[in-house]
């Protein structure tokens, strides 16, 4: 007998979910320093393992108080921007004096991204947010699965391997702008160098008690002469 009510293997047919990441960018470094947040990532947007867009902004400004960086998938990047969006216009919609600091957008991040994770259908990022409200410098992140934790200096994806080593032996809590610069150019340089989905193209943003900035996006001075790079595979045995 034929019956109008779907079946169970066709509900669940029905069912939609991310089940990979399509347009991804890579790792986003972060700093504090002395005078507010340092936050760098490159332009670049993979599909799979070819680097098919050159040009994508993610590091964006959200509210007065906090800077939004972002790995993974694109798509999702531009959900969470809407849903910032409409945090922040409620925020003001109140008109009470007061607006959301860091911490807070931190915190609601957090929350988005573990609820997500609960009902299987994640948002494939992970998130760096810093800021700077009554003086009080915040930096904290957190990934698809909810998991977040704050830090003087932040990197996700490859970053966290590579990058996050010179961090701890270089930085220190009273940098300037100026040397805090000169770091993240040194890590998104050996990611350059290591990380297939990099691209040569570095865009670095600031938030003090003044607001968000974010600068041109400009390239790196690279080297590829060192013998490691024209001869990998010398000395293993068994390579081609």
């Amino acid at each position: 007998m034929e019956t109008n009510h779907p079946t169970v293997m066709g509900s669940v047919a029905d069912t939609q979910r991310t089940l990979y990441p399509y347009v991804t960018g890579s790792s986003v470094v972060a700093i504090k320093y002395k005078d507010g947040i340092l936050m760098a990532a490159d332009m670049g947007g993979s599909y799979g393992s070819t680097l098919r867009y050159k040009g994508i902004e993610r590091l964006k400004p959200v509210g007065k108080h906090s800077l939004l960086g972002a790995s993974g998938e694109i798509s999702d990047f531009q959900e969470i921007l809407r849903y910032l969006d409409e945090l922040i216009l409620y925020d003001n919609m109140w008109d009470d004096g007061n607006s959301l600091g860091p911490k807070e957008v931190h915190n609601y991040l957090t929350r988005v991204m573990y609820n997500r994770r609960n009902k299987f259908n994640p948002l494939w990022n992970s998130l760096v947010l810093g800021g700077v409200k009554n003086g009080q410098k915040y930096l904290g992140m957190v990934n698809m699965i909810g998991i977040n934790f704050e830090d003087n200096h932040i990197a996700t994806g490859l970053g966290n391997h590579l990058a996050r080593p010179i961090l701890r032996d270089e930085w220190h809590e009273n940098m300037t702008f100026e040397e805090g610069v000169k770091l993240l150019e040194k890590c998104m340089r050996v990611l350059l160098y290591r990380d297939r989905s990099a691209v040569n193209k570095i865009q670095i943003a600031k938030i003090t008690e003044e607001g968000a900035k974010l600068f041109s996006p400009f390239s790196l001075k690279t080297f590829w002469g060192f013998s490691a790079f024209q001869n990998p595979t010398v000395g293993a045995e068994g390579s081609w």
